[in-house]
């Protein structure tokens, strides 16, 4: 690495240093820090972009502010010069990832994949320019191998060292069953990275055993290692539980502007500069002045929570809908005022009904019983007051306003 670094101009070290500042902001862990350097110092000295790998199973279509964390890594990368390599585990996915399940997950069809993975395509064109996307799908090299190549790619790796996985041992103290086809799950991904001899491997810290994979197998075969980066999770709007739909605690980003900026002004204050750092295209100097300005009392976190929202919602939408979406927020919720453009219904009901059905009947809630929960919770209100009864008869009048929550309201005409 010294030589490298030795035979770099004074400008190129300063790129290299910008380079590893920039890639580490965030980052959880990078294995191995040096040979990052190395690597991009290489790059560098020869002109030549560095193989950046991204693997997917597109075991959901939905993108939320949760994945962008890898994918933002990926753009600056990209935004440098680097090869994105975007492998779709069309082969992986029907075998399905063990990783962090306490049971063996479900196997996808390939129409699955298919239908997914051109959603996923649509979604991640919002974060990185998909036409500069070296493009990968596993089935081209995986279905290809013989019996015998499959056996000779297990010789190279142990049982005990497989059995190191915390969710592989978890289950075993559990005595709960592993399926011996989950076993081969890392060594497949371990073998896209020989196929494609990547430089770099990106993944969340849950990803860490299945990349470090690709270490492994990359040097059985003879060829320069992987440098693994591995990202944080982020936790989701109740700032505790990682974010994800089922925990509804999740922002997506297809999502309208209204509604983005809103839910990006419940996110924990705690979380505020985590967010920054991983959803937002926010450099490493801008960071570190908002650091500065917010410890110092400069900005209070009430200013720095809406620049946090404009910034997400503009990084989708644009700045016009940022400013549109943050002056909604400014009048309904700062105000108290209602917004300027609330959906109506024709209500053809009866003239009183229980306030639990009216909410279902204007598909506020699914069920009654999720209704009557966010009416315990104080979540209802009606021409702006509070419904604190869930056996209410609600007289249903013209003009009649329902809100539930803080970004839902419906207007009933008759």
């Amino acid at each position: 690495m010294i030589n490298i670094l030795e035979q770099l101009t004074e400008q190129q070290r300063d790129e290299v240093k910008r380079q590893l500042a920039l890639y580490s902001q965030g980052v959880q862990e990078i294995i191995p820090l040096e040979e990052l350097e190395m690597k991009v110092a290489k790059s560098i000295l020869q002109h030549k972009p560095l193989k950046v790998k991204l693997g997917l199973d597109p075991s959901a279509p939905d993108v939320h502010l949760g994945h962008t964390v890898v994918l933002n890594k990926m753009r600056q990368f990209q935004e440098n010069g680097h090869i994105i390599q975007l492998i779709i585990g069309d082969f992986t996915g029907k075998i399905g990832d063990p990783t962090g399940k306490s049971v063996a997950r479900k196997q996808l069809t390939d129409e699955e994949v298919k239908h997914n993975a051109k959603t996923y395509f649509e979604q991640f064109a919002k974060v990185i320019d998909m036409e500069k996307v070296e493009l990968h799908y596993n089935s081209k090299w995986l279905s290809q191998l013989l019996f015998e190549d499959v056996i000779q790619l297990a010789g190279k790796i142990t049982v005990a060292r497989l059995l190191e996985r915390d969710d592989f041992e978890e289950r075993m103290a559990l005595h709960q069953p592993i399926s011996l086809h989950e076993f081969f799950y890392p060594l497949m991904q371990g073998y896209d990275s020989i196929m494609l001899e990547c430089d770099i491997e990106l993944g969340g810290t849950d990803q860490h055993f299945n990349i470090l994979m690709g270490r492994h197998f990359q040097e059985k075969f003879g060829k320069e290692k992987q440098v693994a980066l591995l990202m944080p999770l982020l936790e989701g709007l109740d700032g505790v539980e990682k974010m994800s739909k089922s925990k509804k605690n999740y922002i997506g980003i297809d999502e309208s502007p209204n509604e983005m900026y809103g839910k990006s002004m419940s996110i924990p204050d705690e979380r505020m500069i985590k967010y920054f750092e991983l959803v937002t295209d926010f450099s490493p100097e801008d960071l570190q002045d908002l650091r500065e300005n917010m410890a110092a009392g400069q900005m209070h976190p009430r200013d720095a929570k809406m620049l946090l929202s404009r910034t997400i919602v503009k990084m989708y939408h644009g700045e016009e809908e940022a400013e549109k979406a943050e002056q909604h927020f400014i009048s309904v919720f700062q105000k108290r005022e209602l917004p300027d453009e609330i959906p109506t219904v024709v209500w053809a009901g009866d003239l009183e009904v229980p306030v639990i059905e009216l909410l279902v009947e204007l598909n506020m809630f699914t069920s009654k019983s999720e209704a009557r929960r966010m009416i315990e919770n104080r979540g209802v209100k009606l021409n702006g007051v509070v419904v604190e009864d869930s056996k209410l008869q609600v007289k249903v009048e013209d003009k009649l306003i329902v809100q539930v929550g803080k970004r839902k309201f419906i207007e009933i005409k008759k």
